[in-house]
């Protein structure tokens, strides 16, 4: 059963592992993940980072449909592999050692 509306198939393979509700369930992923799994799910959701966005826009926010939330976190976790990806080219931060921040509070989605 597909996780993301119709309008985003392509990203579907990436959907099972990368639509995590929460920062640290991402987190996790891209420490778990190579370079190369997260170049190939970075050069897919990004080309559809625009679309993503504007059909999340469109959406009633309190009432937010299954799919679209579970679009709106494969775009939540796109921006926590952009680092590794563009800058870092590693999944975690460079020079920071065991040092771990943890979320106290998640954004309401």
């Amino acid at each position: 059963m597909p996780l993301l509306p119709a309008e985003f198939a392509d990203l579907e393979p990436f959907a099972a592992e990368w639509c995590l509700p929460t920062e640290a369930e991402r987190y996790a992923r891209r420490l778990a993940s190579t370079m190369p799994q997260m170049q190939e799910f970075y050069d897919a959701a990004f080309a559809r980072l625009e679309a993503a966005l504007d059909y999340c826009d469109k959406q009633d926010w309190p009432d937010l449909p299954e799919d679209a939330r579970a679009l709106f976190h494969l775009m939540q976790s796109l921006v926590m592999v952009s680092f590794p990806v563009e800058v870092w080219k590693q999944p975690r931060v460079p020079d920071s050692g065991a040092a771990w921040a943890e979320l106290i509070n998640e954004p309401v989605v």
